[in-house]
């Protein structure tokens, strides 16, 4: 009778948890019930954080510092690898230039960019000519670069050709030639027409004055039309790019070069780029 008495007190115990799903009686061990509301319970587990600290155990935290210094220490040597790399193509390519280049002194100051990079277009493809101006000499040198290092070993037989009143010397160069930024090249006819009258001037004196510099080469080459003297807190000298009415003025202005104006020597070449007329901003109204 106590067994059947004890299954019905569990199958009351059933009936009443069906009939009422909000309510959960627990038995003790003395018999004694304590109901808990089930939303009751809810509500104070949704207010738990699961990433708390006291729900993982200190060997986790410990173990996930251990992974991130890894994972660090790997991006950094994957970074490090990189800035190897392109350290190591950058002197690569710096060092096929240099060897696919030569440096021709003794140019006499009535040759061209174009007439020199002709004669040596015969040894292989010339890539780029830089013509520069000397200040301490009335001649001039310039670096040639070819596309590969047969045509810069074929110019070193040039060494000692005549050219205009001078023979020139070809040697193997030691730098490469810096390439201008593009943005800056001619970008029609007219403006390679304009770098025809324009010299690129540097190691202008400070002190020197934008007036100064234009009357310098109006008295002694001929009209100005543009110049752009640009400087900066880094360097102790400045460069201008002057444009003349005329390309005649542009080549005596070459003979410039070793001309002191200030207190400096100067320095002036052929210009690559057009001096452009600057943009005018827009007013703020």
């Amino acid at each position: 009778m106590a067994a059947v008495a004890d299954k019905s007190g569990e199958a009351a115990l059933v009936a009443a948890a069906a009939n009422d799903k909000n309510s959960l009686v627990v038995e003790t061990p003395k018999s004694e019930s304590k109901e808990f509301n089930v939303q009751n319970l809810v509500d104070m587990f949704t207010k738990l954080n699961p990433l708390a600290k006291e729900f993982f155990p200190s060997s986790y935290q410990q173990n996930q510092t251990k992974n991130d210094g890894k994972f660090n220490q790997r991006r950094n040597n994957s970074n490090q690898g990189r800035r190897r790399l392109n350290g190591k193509a950058f002197r690569a390519q710096r060092d096929d230039s240099i060897r696919q280049t030569v440096y021709v002194s003794d140019i006499d100051q009535n040759v061209t960019e174009e007439q020199l990079a002709g004669l040596f277009s015969n040894c292989g493809q010339v890539v780029d000519c830089r013509v520069c101006g000397d200040p301490h000499s009335v001649l001039r040198f310039a670096f040639v670069e070819f596309a590969d290092e047969e045509g810069a070993r074929a110019a070193l037989n040039l060494n000692g050709i005549m050219l205009g009143f001078y023979p020139v010397r070809v040697l193997p160069s030691k730098t490469a030639i810096l390439p201008v930024n593009p943005t800056f090249l001619p970008r029609s006819e007219d403006e390679r027409e304009m770098c025809t009258r324009t010299v690129y001037c540097t190691n202008i004196d400070k002190k020197v004055s934008q007036a100064e510099v234009k009357n310098f080469f109006e008295s002694a080459c001929g009209e100005v039309t543009r110049l752009r003297l640009l400087g900066d807190n880094v360097h102790s000298t400045r460069i201008a790019f002057v444009e003349f009415a005329m390309a005649e003025s542009a080549i005596v202005a070459l003979n410039c070069s070793g001309m002191v104006l200030g207190t400096q020597p100067l320095r002036v070449s052929p210009s690559k780029t057009p001096v452009r007329p600057r943009v005018a901003r827009p007013t703020l109204v």
